[in-house]
């Protein structure tokens, strides 16, 4: 037996989270009962709806995709605007993992396994995100250090980080940077430069774990190659932490 909204997630429908959300508005349905209990579990030959449809399966597809800035992270928009979902060719309900601003671009994964996204997106995954940033105003090296020991976001501190191929662009005044973390709060690089008093102007994400924008244009997207997929899983679900290196 497992629980009703990893079924769900696993189905490709939605991601685990969104599998509760909708549990917990009543769109879910087991043997003809309303399930809104999160730790329901059912077998295999329980009958599931959603929205008054059966659940049903498909095979799991995984995607990166180089997204452009000016589009929504998101499956839909009520206001009709552009989706990332627009750029990748599919009729698998597939969803991104995790969000990139609408202003940012770069790397950004997609999957309808919602297992593997649920994996992506634990705390405690290791997996490595890289940034190329420009924001306002000339870093100092007091800041830099300050940044990677970590600094408390919502009075929470962040894990260590790693800046490195600091520039700084003397006609704007503003600098350029490289910025590795392993974490995925919510605008956490942005608000990270926040905090400090230097805006970020640019944020562009060109690393996920070992997955790149190598031959990708801006709005192209590829299926995840087998060696991406295991090294995903392998950072995911190794135990302990490893602290990032200074440079």
């Amino acid at each position: 037996m497992e629980r009703l909204q990893k079924v769900i997630a696993n189905s490709g429908l939605c991601s685990r989270r969104k599998a509760e959300e909708m549990m917990l508005a009543g769109r879910v349905t087991v043997n003809g009962e309303t399930i809104t209990t999160l730790g329901f579990k059912v077998r295999k030959s329980d009958e599931i709806t959603v929205d008054g449809k059966p659940l049903s399966y498909e095979e799991p597809e995984y995607y990166v995709l180089y997204k452009p800035t000016g589009c929504l992270s998101t499956v839909q928009d009520e206001h009709g605007r552009r989706t990332v979902l627009d750029y990748v060719k599919t009729e698998a309900r597939i969803y991104p993992i995790g969000r990139l601003d609408y202003d940012s671009s770069g790397v950004l994964l997609l999957t309808n396994d919602g297992a593997f996204a649920n994996l992506m997106m634990q705390p405690n995954s290791q997996i490595e995100k890289a940034y190329q940033v420009t924001i306002k105003g000339f870093l100092r090296r007091v800041t830099s250090d300050r940044l990677e020991r970590g600094i408390k976001l919502d009075g929470v501190k962040t894990k260590r980080a790693k800046i490195s191929q600091v520039e700084y662009i003397k006609a704007s005044e503003n600098t350029q940077l490289s910025i590795v973390i392993t974490e995925g709060k919510y605008r956490q690089v942005r608000r990270m430069f926040e905090s400090v008093g230097h805006p970020v102007l640019k944020l562009k994400r060109i690393r996920y774990g070992i997955v790149t924008l190598e031959n990708l244009a801006k709005g192209d997207a590829r299926r995840l190659k087998p060696h991406e997929l295991k090294h995903l899983h392998q950072l995911a679900t190794r135990s302990g932490s490893r602290p990032t290196k200074r440079r």
